[in-house]
Formats: C-alpha cells, structure tokens, sequence
C-alpha cells in the first residue's frame, strides 16, 4: 500500500470519526430549538455569559468553553559551567499548548441574539475541527437544551 493511499484512508477516517460526534449534532441542533427562549430561562441554564455587548435593540450574550488534553509531561536535564562556576539542573514541565505530542485543544463561544428578552438565535465560533468544536459548543448549551420540552425537539 502507497503512502498516499495510506494518508487517504487516515483522511477519510478521521472525517468518519468527526461525523460520529453526537454531542455535535445537540449542539447543531440547539441553534434551532433554544430560539424562543426567554432571556431568564437561558441566564438560569447556562449562567452569566463572559462578555455581553448592546446594539441597538439586539443583546449579544457570549459563552465561551475551551478543553485541552495534553500529550503528557515534558522533562529536561541541563550541566553548565563556565566562568568559575559550575551548575547541575532538572526541570519538568508541562505543556500548555499542543506540545509534547499528542495533545489537542478545543474551544467554542456561543453567542445568543436576545431581542424583546427573547432568543432569536445563536451562532458558534471555535476552533479545532468542525465536530471537535460543535461537541465543545455543546458544553455550553446542555443545560439550557435539557430545559426544552421534550417534544419541541426536532427528530433526526
């Protein structure tokens, strides 16, 4: 099998792996079924929002959540001399960012549009792949999901 066969399966399993998120598909679903929701209900569920900003009659609530998984520790051993003096040192740390290997970060902001103390809708923004990301969104709108009558959601 060729490399690029390879890297074409890997690809197209990845895009399966994406599509098989069901915490993606609650969150591509919430945009439609919390519009209606009374500004209360949506403080009440999903708490106070980390930014919010006022234009004209529309309120833009913000929410955000992030998650990374690290690829573990790092460590690192140095000797160092010169110039009279003489040292020995260790060091472990711990990546924040994508580093040692493995690891891989998710962020999404959810922003609802409230008119007339009403949601009108709610748009993500994230980062990661599309179904990484949707699945994080879906962190910040469970709650308030688990508040919608049971029959007003939609069947897939």
């Amino acid at each position: 099998m060729s490399f690029r066969t390879v890297l074409m399966i890997a690809g197209a399993a990845t895009l399966l792996a994406a599509c098989a998120n069901p915490n993606a598909d609650k969150a591509a679903d919430a945009r439609q079924t919390l519009v209606g929701m009374p500004k209360e209900t949506l403080l009440s569920c999903a708490g106070v929002p980390q930014r919010t900003a006022q234009v004209g009659d529309s309120e833009f609530m913000t929410y955000a959540s992030a998650e990374y998984s690290g690829g573990g520790p790092t460590t690192s051993f140095g000797v160092g001399g010169g110039s009279g003096g003489s040292g020995v040192g260790f060091g472990i740390g711990i990546p924040l960012f994508g580093g040692g290997g493995g690891g891989y970060s998710s962020s999404c902001e959810a922003t609802f549009t409230v008119r007339n103390g009403v949601v009108q809708q709610l748009s993500y923004t994230g980062s990661a792949g599309a179904s990484a990301s949707l699945g994080q969104c879906y962190r910040i709108v469970e709650n308030c999901v688990a508040q919608v009558p049971a029959g007003a959601i939609p069947p897939r």
